[in-house]
């Protein structure tokens, strides 16, 4: 997305209601229990990025930053293909921007999700590229054009968050699913035949003018929707609420806490499509001294809601926005970088997640991941004694994705870290709770 608009969807897509304060301690891990480690859960996840804006324009050289992408651990790349920029009037393309990215991405050998979104005026009857176009001939032939350019694509997204006004109008499951999801769908098939096309990419609440989510899904099940995963953007309900947080059960939002729910409404229409969540994330405090939570708040919250995504069963993909706070004040502050370049704790905490999956007494099951370089990666557990950090046990090796699971005995509020021995960086601190 040009950025402009990058800055617009910061403003735009404010998830928490105002009068909520900053968060406090996390939340029992009672529903991170919700499915068995081991038991339908997804080792081959990917934890990704999506920051357009950044990588589009950020300081350096393209290259630069995807390299930077690559050592903080991120394993996708979601990047958005504007239909309206890229074609603004018909038959006339400019893929200069676009070629850039994806190209420096396949280079890099970072997979790339791409969203195709944004009608140019020439086909939605002179409206704003967030009106659906008028054909879905038409949009299926853009589809089609970006499926022979970028081959290489493997993972494909029809559209963002279309069950919002803000980004859909008309805001109706049928227009979407017949002017832009089939339409897109048949065509990406049609040249690429065995890569996985999602729909969706819902909000977690409708909002004005909107439709909950629950709803959508159901509305396109009825539509005759066409897609291989269903894609959502699991954000909270306010910075109160943790990946873990009990969820409503009578609400029509569907945020990390309510995952099952997301999951059964999926399966129950879709049957057992697999599950990408491509964009989520937390805001700070600072900068957002109204909305944010605080830094160590924030990497706790991603490293839990890396573990509550590997454990669920289907999903395949969960990817973090954005990778450096928005500049303007008024925009999107969930950067695991502040503006200025400086790393949050969730820098390491998207490199090296360490989060509890659960306690019975003194027993702590701790779950991890360490994403830097490939294969097996060496480590060490430590233990925050009076003001030194102790070695607990001997050096431990991770799966061949960088998975570990570890059993420890420890008391509430006892701290922990994981050093990895390859580039002696650590984790963030989990406080036993």
């Amino acid at each position: 997305m040009s950025l402009s608009e990058a800055t617009t969807k910061g403003a735009a897509i404010r998830r928490f209601p105002r009068a909520v304060a900053a968060a406090g301690a996390a939340a029992t891990a009672a529903l991170l229990l919700a499915w068995p480690a081991g038991a339908g859960a997804s080792p081959s996840i990917q934890y990704g990025i999506h920051d357009d804006a950044w990588l589009v324009y950020g300081e350096g050289t393209l290259q630069t930053r995807v390299a930077t992408l690559k050592r903080s651990g991120v394993q996708i790349v979601r990047f958005t293909l504007h239909w309206d920029e890229i074609e603004p009037r018909k038959g006339t393309f400019d893929w200069t921007t676009s070629d850039k990215v994806l190209r420096a991405l396949r280079t890099a050998r970072l997979p790339a999700l791409v969203t195709l979104y944004g009608s140019p005026r020439w086909a939605n009857g002179g409206h704003a590229p967030s009106w659906a176009p008028t054909s879905g001939a038409a949009f299926a032939s853009f589809a089609r054009a970006a499926a022979r350019r970028y081959p290489w694509v493997r993972k494909w997204v029809v559209w963002n968050e279309p069950n919002s006004a803000r980004f859909l109008r008309p805001t109706s499951t049928s227009v979407y699913v017949a002017r832009i999801l089939n339409p897109a769908y048949a065509a990406i098939h049609g040249v690429l035949g065995s890569v996985q096309v999602a729909g969706g990419a819902t909000a977690p609440r409708g909002g004005t003018g909107g439709i909950s989510p629950i709803a959508f899904v159901r509305g396109m099940k009825a539509a005759h929707a066409r897609l291989d995963a269903y894609a959502h953007h699991p954000y909270p309900s306010s910075a109160q609420e943790t990946p873990s947080s009990a969820a409503c059960q009578y609400c029509s939002t569907l945020t990390m806490a309510s995952l099952p729910r997301l999951l059964a409404e999926v399966q129950r229409d879709f049957g057992d499509k697999r599950i990408w969540l491509t964009e989520y994330g937390y805001q700070t405090n600072p900068p957002d001294r109204l909305l944010g939570v605080s830094y160590e708040a924030q990497a706790l919250y991603l490293s839990e809601a890396a573990l509550r995504a590997y454990l669920a069963p289907r999903v395949d993909v969960l990817i973090y926005y954005l990778f450096r706070d928005d500049a303007d004040a008024d925009g999107w502050q969930s950067g695991i970088e502040t503006v200025a370049g400086a790393r949050k704790p969730a820098y390491d905490a998207l490199l090296r997640p360490l989060a509890q999956q659960s306690r019975t007494g003194s027993s702590v099951v701790l779950w991890g991941q360490i994403r830097s370089g490939s294969g097996r990666q060496t480590f060490r557990l430590e233990r925050l004694a009076g003001s030194r950090w102790v070695a607990v046990g001997r050096t431990r090796v991770t799966s061949t994705r960088g998975f570990y699971t570890l059993a420890v005995q420890a008391r509430p509020g006892s701290r922990f870290r994981v050093r990895s021995l390859r580039d002696n960086e650590y984790s963030p601190t989990l406080t036993i709770t």
